[in-house]
């Protein structure tokens, strides 16, 4: 997916923390309430909870890269840049959402904050190794775009354009779970358990912004191969995949996320439905 050369950006739309660090030493690592709270709070695509760390600390200003979101204008931009396409998914789902909010209650876009080795939310302190993750209580969602390189090196990934934006739009999902009451709705583990439920929702939440993401003004129409990148995200960080790659057994008792065939199947639903009233994975068979 391409997105229109000539389409405007707001550079403001997405905070830029990129050569920031965490004062106090870093991430606390280990037990304690503070930890309980964030792990309770924080919804991820697919990293590591042991990486979570306490309450606390805050952001020292540091030096940012040569290159900052500020310079995105246009979509040619998002076209040629990692930093500038992720500012044009946000302001495409924006666009796609608050529209289908329209009539059915209060719309509030997410924040949404780019940076690299760690982060200070209100969720609590966080490192890179967790992914990408959206914090409820300040509704926000937070990516170091470095996970985009792992998801290729780490997990096998053909990666591309659509790929890095199926990852927002899974985050964004959660956020319009959040608004809808949805994302307390379970956080049991199995294959078919509450956690399951709402990682799967928010894939077809993915889903549905795709089918409708022309429609935004933003991109191009997609492409079999795009979908296909996609696709492909969705099944690298399945449950199934990543416990055969990290402990060599599969486990779905243990399950949080869906396996790589539940992940791309609600992925595609959202896709050809462009509806969300067929994401309700909580009450089908899943």
């Amino acid at each position: 997916m391409t997105f229109r050369r000539d389409v405007d950006l707001d550079p403001g739309r997405v905070s830029d923390q990129r050569g920031r660090r965490i004062r106090g030493g870093g991430i606390a690592v280990g037990g304690g309430l503070g930890t309980l709270i964030l792990i309770a709070a924080v919804v991820l695509l697919g990293g590591d909870l042991g990486s979570l760390g306490g309450l606390g600390g805050g952001i020292q200003e540091g030096p940012v890269g040569s290159q900052a979101i500020s310079e995105c204008e246009t979509g040619q931009d998002a076209n040629e840049r990692q930093d500038c396409r992720l500012l044009g998914a946000v302001q495409s789902l924006d666009a796609y959402w608050s529209g289908a909010f329209e009539g059915q209650g209060s719309f509030r876009q997410p924040e949404v904050v780019v940076f690299n080795d760690g982060v200070s939310t209100e969720c609590g302190n966080a490192t890179s190794a967790v992914g990408p993750f959206y914090c409820p209580l300040d509704q926000t969602i937070y990516i170091d775009l470095g996970f985009y390189d792992q998801l290729e090196s780490r997990f096998g990934a053909e990666g591309g354009p659509f790929a890095e934006m199926y990852v927002m739009a899974h985050e964004y999902g959660h956020h319009i779970q959040n608004l809808l009451g949805l994302l307390e709705a379970g956080r049991d583990a199995g294959a078919e358990g509450g956690a399951v439920r709402t990682e799967l929702q928010a894939d077809c939440f993915a889903g549905v912004w795709g089918g409708n993401a022309v429609a935004t003004g933003f991109l191009e129409p997609l492409t079999r191969e795009q979908i296909a990148q996609a696709l492909d995200a969705a099944s690298v960080i399945g449950d199934d995949r990543i416990q055969e790659q990290t402990q060599g057994q599969v486990n779905p008792e243990t399950w949080t996320h869906g396996s790589s065939e539940q992940r791309q199947e609600w992925f595609q639903i959202g896709l050809e439905a462009g509806s969300a009233s067929a994401c309700d994975t909580f009450a089908a068979d899943i």
